[in-house]
């Protein structure tokens, strides 16, 4: 007797995209009640939370297969731009939220025919994405799960972030005066940055950033009055409890699942190692993670996620 249903092997697809396709992962799962369309964090991340730029985490591959086995299919997507996406645009730097949010109900207009419920996972910058293409939901969309997503406008947090470097005080005042430019919708001159910055600041990227930090998270969440999962680690330095917070707030019926010692990539901190969930792959996900979404998408009172499904029997043997 199986002890979980069986899926499909992880196979490319594509999907029309601006200028040449879109490209994601799939996993089938057959009968699936559900289907998850994974959306990538910022930069260069790939389908399966990697890029080259030093992140190794397997995070959302991990995620893709933990789903499978409890009965969910996914589509785990390359942003247009980049890596299977690379011919979806010229260049990935020409980008906007909105596009991206347009690339996600379009994935999930795809995701549709897997399940018949269909749900994005955003994950940090891809959250805010998540949100964004909630404004006009596709009609088989059935909610967000938020992964580790800003609730503040992202000039806050990435001011935050960099207020923890060893010695702030050399670039704090360059920053914030940077950023207020890029807010304000002004680009700044290279020589106009610190060398130290030029790298988070490169002229290609600043039309992106200036779009990037236009939106408020929580403001856009308040308009979403759908089904919600927000997700949070404890141990997460780079959004925090407090941005979670904020999203519940905004979205009073939504749940909160908080994972205790997770770091942003929603893997358990290793003790004298701060970097560990970031560079090594073979790191199991948190084990609160799947257990989590499952038991949620088990527990909703219109869910079409039956009580004799698979993924909810583990769920509540689990629980």
């Amino acid at each position: 007797m199986l002890l979980f249903p069986a899926f499909a092997l992880a196979e490319p697809v594509r999907i029309p995209g601006p200028e040449g396709p879109l490209e994601a992962e799939m996993i089938a799962v057959e009968g699936a009640l559900h289907a998850v369309v994974i959306i990538p964090g910022s930069g260069p991340t790939d389908r399966d939370g990697n890029s080259g730029q030093g992140l190794a985490t397997n995070t959302y591959r991990l995620l893709a297969e933990g789903l499978a086995e409890a009965g969910i299919a996914s589509l785990r997507i390359d942003k247009r731009g980049f890596y299977g996406s690379a011919q979806a645009i010229a260049d990935p730097n020409d980008v906007t939220i909105s596009a991206y949010a347009q690339d996600a109900r379009n994935w999930v207009d795809f995701a549709s025919t897997l399940a018949p419920c269909v749900w994005i996972a955003g994950h940090s910058e891809g959250g805010l994405v998540a949100l964004f293409a909630a404004q006009d939901a596709p009609e088989a969309l059935c909610g967000l799960i938020l992964l580790a997503t800003p609730g503040r406008p992202l000039g806050q947090l990435l001011i935050e972030q960099l207020e923890g470097n060893p010695h702030p005080d050399l670039i704090m005042a360059d920053l914030r005066a940077i950023v207020t430019d890029l807010e304000s919708g002004n680009r700044r001159e290279t020589k106009a940055i610190p060398p130290i910055l030029r790298p988070l600041f490169r002229a290609e990227v600043q039309d992106y950033l200036i779009d990037l930090l236009s939106h408020d998270p929580a403001g856009i969440a308040s308009g979403w009055r759908g089904h919600a999962l927000i997700v949070q680690g404890d141990a997460d330095l780079q959004v925090r409890p407090l941005d979670a917070d904020l999203l519940v707030r905004a979205m009073p019926h939504a749940r909160r699942l908080d994972l205790s010692q997770a770091t942003h990539t929603l893997k358990v901190f290793v003790e004298g190692n701060p970097l560990a969930t970031y560079r090594d792959p073979t790191l199991s996900l948190h084990d609160g993670l799947l257990r989590g979404i499952v038991q949620f998408l088990c527990d909703l009172p219109d869910s079409r996620c039956l009580q004799s499904a698979p993924s909810c029997r583990r769920a509540s043997s689990d629980s």
